[in-house]
């Protein structure tokens, strides 16, 4: 039995392989959309979120032979309780990690370590700042900048009810949330763009599957400044960014099986 971290699209491609190659598996999510594309692939499916003891404590009721970690680059926390629950099981554990994207040479451009770091040059640019990083770290972001004098902040996250009610709780107006499901063309970004009058585009290295490229080409080609927040540092040990590697290493953790 393999326990795969899933959630993102290139995540299900591969647990469709796993499966194809004649692994059983069990995959983990955090919302129900991704459960349904799962599910509709035949691949059975676990949703909600889980520590690194609940990890474990899976890893042995299922008796899991290896964890594969294909959660988001930003999902941090969930690698990190992947691969001590993996070392307290005396598991394998191989990381998929989806191939990254270089952020252009551009005047217009800042690279960034973190949220918070994003969200302070956000303050002292000020302006209508566009947030495309999601709702899961939108109150660094609206604690310092809702209410900054000359300053707008619009969020851009997926259309879920628990995503509205985040947005109201901590005061963005309705006007100000896009709620769509990506990913987004260059032309659909910058017609965006122009409808909120964006002077500053902020978003997150999360590679071509994420629509990175997109984001960025539109929002340069606009004049507009940009803020490039970095993917977290952490050493996974056994990382690909191919299937064929994971499926490769695979086999070797599994003795070949």
């Amino acid at each position: 039995m393999i326990l795969v971290l899933a959630g993102t699209s290139d995540a299900r491609e591969l647990a469709e392989k796993i499966k194809q190659a004649g692994y059983p598996l069990l995959a983990t999510v955090v919302t129900d959309n991704a459960a349904k594309s799962l599910e509709e692939a035949g691949i059975p499916v676990q949703v909600g979120r889980l520590n690194a003891e609940a990890i474990k404590q899976l890893i042995e009721e299922k008796g899991v032979e290896c964890v594969v970690d294909a959660s988001h680059p930003f999902a941090e926390e969930a690698s990190r309780n992947a691969m001590a629950a993996a070392q307290a099981a005396n598991v394998p554990y191989i990381r998929y990690e989806r191939a990254g994207s270089d952020a252009p040479q551009n005047e217009k451009l800042i690279v960034v370590d973190d949220y918070v770091q994003a969200a302070e040059l956000a303050a002292q640019k000020k302006g209508v700042i566009m947030l495309t990083t999601g709702s899961k770290t939108l109150n660094i972001f609206a604690d310092r900048l809702i209410g900054l004098p000359d300053t707008t902040l619009v969020a851009r996250m997926l259309p879920r009810v628990d995503n509205m009610v985040k947005c109201e709780e901590l005061g963005l107006e309705q006007k100000n949330i896009v709620a769509m499901q990506g990913p987004f063309s260059k032309e659909l970004n910058k017609a965006l763009y122009a409808h909120y009058g964006v002077t500053l585009m902020i978003t997150k290295e999360s590679g071509k599957v994420g629509a990175f490229d997109e984001k960025v080409e539109a929002a340069l080609e606009m004049g507009i400044e940009t803020i490039v927040i970095g993917r977290p540092r952490i050493e996974y040990g056994s990382r690909f960014s191919d299937f064929d590697g994971v499926l490769d290493e695979l086999k070797t953790s599994m003795g070949g099986k």
